[in-house]
């Protein structure tokens, strides 16, 4: 026989709502598993700050659970969540900015952390994990400078994986604005890459020092050049 905790990997979204109505801990726990991660990315995307998308995340648990009896199940609660993280996350920033112009202060947002992006495959290659790191962390970074309109669109499609319909539902916007806004947002990130790479390239594929030095050394023995 199953355990209660196993058969419920395959509830639906009304049937762990039921659940957490009737405090259920178990239905909690799942349903906050299932949507951290989309919801801490849809904040960040806004606010560009790891502590406040965190925040907004754990608000958004509280408002939606305070609130749970209103979900008619019209959209998926993966939709309905997103939508309450997202308000938040924009009403943050609003405030933010209305504080920065009302007392006038020069306020520098710390530099972002790297957000730890999943990984296909270890590697036992430290070089090649250290490369990796630098390829993500230099997305990362040309991704919190995307003006926002593109930015949350590009976070929610490219790096989320939501579909153009999902994107379109949490945004509020038409699929085919979905669609113009990816386009450009994967435009100006392309650009701001090949600016950030490009000077480094010459150095791509180095051959020099000991290496070219074991090379010329072995071609002269082959010519009897050197003992």
């Amino acid at each position: 026989m199953q355990s209660k905790t196993a058969t419920k990997e395959r509830w639906d979204d009304a049937e762990l709502v039921r659940c957490a109505l009737a405090r259920d801990s178990a239905a909690f726990r799942m349903i906050m598993e299932t949507h951290n991660r989309r919801l801490y990315r849809i904040a960040r995307s806004v606010l560009r700050n790891d502590s406040e998308a965190e925040d907004v995340v754990q608000e958004t648990y509280v408002r939606a659970f305070a609130n749970l009896a209103q979900f008619r199940g019209e959209s998926s609660l993966s939709a309905w969540l997103g939508r309450i993280a997202l308000n938040d996350a924009l009403e943050r920033r609003r405030h933010e900015r209305r504080v920065v112009e009302v007392e006038k202060l020069d306020v520098h947002r710390p530099e972002a952390r790297v957000i730890p992006f999943p990984q296909s495959a270890s590697s036992a290659d430290p070089e090649k994990t250290m490369a990796q790191r630098q390829i993500l962390q230099l997305v990362e970074q040309i991704t919190d400078r995307l003006p926002e309109i593109f930015r949350v669109v590009f976070v929610a499609r490219m790096i989320e994986g939501m579909s153009v319909e999902e994107t379109a539902e949490l945004l509020g916007i038409s699929p085919e604005t979905v669609k113009t806004r990816l386009h450009r947002a994967r435009r100006m990130m392309r650009e701001q890459i090949d600016k950030q790479i490009g000077p480094v390239l010459m150095d791509a594929f180095p051959f020099a020092g000991r290496r070219c030095e074991q090379m010329s050394n072995a071609v002269m023995r082959r010519l009897g050049l050197l003992a």
